[in-house]
Formats: structure tokens, sequence, C-alpha cells
């Protein structure tokens, strides 16, 4: 996998240059079409952690010829991501800890504003010479045994909080907070206002309050959109 995922990223970004692989990798159908031409099954998950691992492993070597740098990985390799960056743009020029702040903001986002019971265990940074990055990063849901994908790109990005992502690839199922729509500003700007007025201790013993009364949720409307169909 590692030698067939460089060879392929060196063909990609010579015939149609860095921006390109980084459009593609934010891309879930092709990210996943790609781990499976490496030889990862199509429908698993661990196609995420496989094929970034072996990104890292083939391309490290080629980062002077390429100009592309792939930071982070699953469980505690995800935490030295802010660190990689910052070195690397020692390195090469690009400004490292703004782009390790944008990776501390991705990763917050997907925890904490997009709240669907899944946990982050992966964070996949890929970045550019001249700055310009994907993200890719996966949550687990330990009851269901099942994960969810999480895309990023940099390219077009105006906010981390108005519909930020590529795409989410996963199952429509449960639940689903979500701060990060852009339809959830008045939302986010309330619960900022609330916090500053009345603090956190206040604000949670209305919660305590709330959470005694019964309320009937309402269903918006949800567009149907495509999905992978495998067990994410």
């Amino acid at each position: 996998m590692t030698r067939l995922g460089a060879v392929m990223s060196q063909a990609i970004v010579h015939h149609y240059g860095r921006d390109e692989l980084l459009r593609r990798l934010a891309n879930p159908f092709w990210f996943q079409s790609f781990g499976s031409v490496m030889g990862m099954d199509w429908h698993s998950s661990g196609i995420t952690t496989s094929v970034i691992g072996a990104l890292k492993r083939g391309l490290t070597p080629l980062q002077k010829e390429l100009g592309i740098h792939v930071c982070g990985g699953r469980g505690k390799h995800s935490r030295q991501t802010p660190h990689e960056l910052v070195s690397i743009g020692d390195s090469v020029g690009f400004d490292g800890a703004a782009l390790a702040t944008a990776s501390r903001l991705v990763a917050k986002v997907d925890s904490a504003a997009v709240q669907d019971g899944f946990d982050l265990y992966l964070h996949g940074f890929i970045v550019t010479d001249d700055g310009k990055w994907t993200v890719v990063q996966q949550g687990m849901n330990g009851a269901r045994k099942q994960a969810r994908r999480y895309h990023w790109l940099s390219e077009g990005l105006k906010s981390f909080v108005d519909d930020p992502h590529a795409a989410i690839e996963g199952t429509k199922q449960g639940e689903i907070i979500n701060l990060a729509d852009r339809r959830a500003e008045k939302s986010r700007r309330a619960q900022l206002n609330l916090l500053s007025a009345l603090g956190p201790d206040k604000i949670t013993a209305e919660f305590a309050k709330l959470a005694t009364r019964v309320v009937v949720p309402t269903r918006p409307d949800q567009l149907s959109l495509p999905h992978l169909g495998h067990r994410f």
C-alpha cells in the first residue's frame, strides 16, 4: 500500500498538480476508491487508517520532490499534528503555528460542534509547501461499532463553523446536533451570550431544570444525500 500509494500520488501531482491531490483526498468517494485500489476492503472503516498511514510512510521520503507533507495519524500520532506542522513550517517557510491552530479547530469542530455520537480517534493533516491543506479525520461510535469520516479542504474555506466540511461520510442514523451548520448561527450566538451573561454554573442549573421537562421534538426536513453504503 505504501509503494502503490506513493506512486499514484506522484502521478497525480506531476500530471495535475498538488492542489488536485488535495481535492481528491477531500472527496470521500475518491478517497474510498483510492484505498480499495491500494488493497483495502472497500466497505471497511479501516481503510481510513490504512490510507493515511501508507501515505505518511510513502510520501515522507518524497516531500522535497513533491512538496507534500502528511501529518498526524491514529491515536497518539494525531496529537502530534500541531508539533509536526510547526516543525515543517520552520523547514519550508509556511506559518506552521497558524496551521497548528487550524488543525486544533478542525478537531474541535468535529468533536464538539458536530454532536453525532462519534468520538474522534484519527486526524490526518496533509499540507503542501505553500500552506494549502486537506484534513481527513474519523470518529467511532463504540456502541454501534461504526465509524464516520470527516473531510476538510482549505481551498474555498471561509469559516470553520459555517458549513466548513468538504464532505462527511457515514450512514444516516441517530439525532445530530450540528452547530457547524450555517443555519445554527443564531444558536451559536445565543449560547455565547448566555455563557457571557450567566456563567457556566448558572447555565448548568438551568439545564438541570429543563432536563425534567418532556419535550416533543420536531423533525426538520433533511436532504437525502448519497453515501458509500459500507460499514461507516
